[in-house]
């Protein structure tokens, strides 16, 4: 019969009397505790941030996946863009994300933060934060639901794992290319008209 402990990577286990003593680094501790303690920045801009504190309530209990949520960007590991970005906004967020410590990560949450949303052709709103921050996760719809913030907490916790190794990138994720970003805004404008 196999145990939690069979399924976790790099450890070693050794019988010993009295029971069984279990080996490992203090890198692979470093970087599961980095990926099983994620702290958001609490930071709402519009809409979206509704469902986003929905996810934090006691139906879909963050809490419990290691989530919670910080008030401080100094505290913080995770900035969640939910909401219409405006041009007027957009430093401040950038300097948000600047006081945020290594590593730190973005989720854009919303057809909004994404590429605009139904407010594309307003002259203050940003076409997507990616212009402004680098996104890591983008959740697609207007507004999301808080299982598909649950889903993409879990997609960046497989990238942590995947891009970082006791505290040093091991691959730097790429920005998407301007074709895919005009891809994007094209099919916005589409699901917009439809």
């Amino acid at each position: 019969m196999k145990s939690a402990l069979d399924s976790l990577q790099l450890l070693r286990r050794h019988k010993v009397v009295g029971g069984e003593l279990v080996l490992t680094s203090v890198d692979f501790f470093v970087d599961w505790a980095r990926k099983s303690s994620i702290w958001p920045l609490t930071f709402g801009l519009a809409c979206c941030a509704i469902e986003m504190m929905a996810a934090y309530a006691s139906r879909y209990d963050f809490d419990r996946l290691g989530v919670f949520p910080r008030p401080t960007p100094r505290q913080a590991d995770l900035l969640i863009i939910s909401g219409t970005v405006v041009k007027k906004m957009a430093p401040a967020i950038e300097t948000l994300y600047n006081q945020m410590p290594e590593p730190r990560f973005v989720i854009s949450m919303g057809a909004c933060s994404n590429c605009g949303g139904p407010y594309y052709d307003s002259y203050s709103v940003c076409k997507g934060i990616d212009k402004v921050i680098p996104v890591d996760i983008y959740i697609p719809g207007c507004p999301p639901r808080p299982e598909a913030l649950q889903t993409a907490v879990f997609a960046l916790q497989k990238k942590i794992d995947r891009y970082w190794d006791a505290g040093k990138r091991v691959a730097n994720p790429s920005k998407p290319t301007n074709e895919v970003l005009k891809e994007i805004n094209v099919a916005a404008l589409k699901a917009r008209d439809a």
